[in-house]
């Protein structure tokens, strides 16, 4: 199926989310046990704030010299979200990725953060049709 539903992916994810109170240098180590380039940024509700990712830690945090133990995710995570409900599809997640320059979607339901798509979750067949309609949006053009 090339654009199934982004729920078929999070079936069983355990969600890595952690406060904005927590230091970088934590966030990072649980990444790193997790084997995952990013980490949710919650309230105490469990909403969505933000999301903290490799990139944020090489750009925001090492790029500008800021000490790891003392930089809060909420001073460098990504504020300016996009999400998918969970009957989003894969090409939209796809979508979303490739116009925003990102590789990490959050899934929401409501208000709550049910799971995260990562560009590399998605097979060939759903890379090669978001590539063929690209080149069909930029032949219109």
């Amino acid at each position: 199926m090339i654009n199934r539903p982004v729920a078929t992916l999070i079936r069983q994810q355990i969600l890595l989310t952690l406060p904005p109170g927590t230091p970088v240098r934590e966030a990072c180590r649980r990444m790193a046990e997790r084997y995952v380039g990013s980490v949710l940024v919650t309230d105490e509700r469990g909403h969505l704030l933000g999301i903290f990712t490799e990139r944020d830690a090489i750009c925001r945090v090492l790029a500008q010299a800021r000490d790891a133990d003392r930089t809060l995710l909420a001073e460098v995570m990504t504020t300016k979200l996009s999400t998918l409900p969970p009957s989003g599809g894969a090409l939209e997640a796809l979508r979303l990725m490739q116009d925003g320059g990102f590789r990490h979607v959050p899934v929401v339901d409501g208000e709550r953060v049910v799971g995260i798509v990562s560009w590399t979750d998605f097979r060939a067949p759903e890379h090669v049709r978001l590539q063929d309609e690209t080149r069909l949006w930029e032949t219109m053009r």
